[in-house]
């Protein structure tokens, strides 16, 4: 599984949110490596499609693809949590069931 994690440094919810990444790929096992970008400019936003900070993909599929809207741009982002309200956080339980997801589609050699 291929882990992006994109961030805007100004934007002060990153460092947690990686943790809390970093955090549910150790406990589900995945032998992965997370790709860190940081993202400084406008080109590379629009280059990476980034919708704001942090911004967490797997196998290139958005971690809330209904929350990506609009152009690529230098901005924090948030999240809707299982409770429905807004966060500048993805939880825990977002991760886990992304990567289970995304493990649930892969065949028995690993592949798509």
């Amino acid at each position: 599984m291929h882990v992006e994690f994109l961030y805007w440094e100004d934007c002060p919810s990153h460092a947690e949110a990686l943790a809390r990444l970093r955090q549910v790929v150790q406990e589900e096992g995945l032998a992965c490596e997370i790709e860190i970008i940081k993202i400084e400019t406008q080109e590379e936003a629009d280059r990476h499609r980034f919708p704001g900070s942090p911004t967490i993909r797997f196998d290139g599929i958005d971690l809330q693809p209904e929350g990506v809207q609009g152009q690529a741009m230098l901005t924090c982002r948030t999240y809707r949590t299982e409770t429905g309200r807004l966060s500048p956080l993805p939880t825990v339980t977002m991760f886990k069931d992304a990567i289970r997801a995304r493990s649930d589609t892969r065949t028995d050699d690993g592949h798509l």
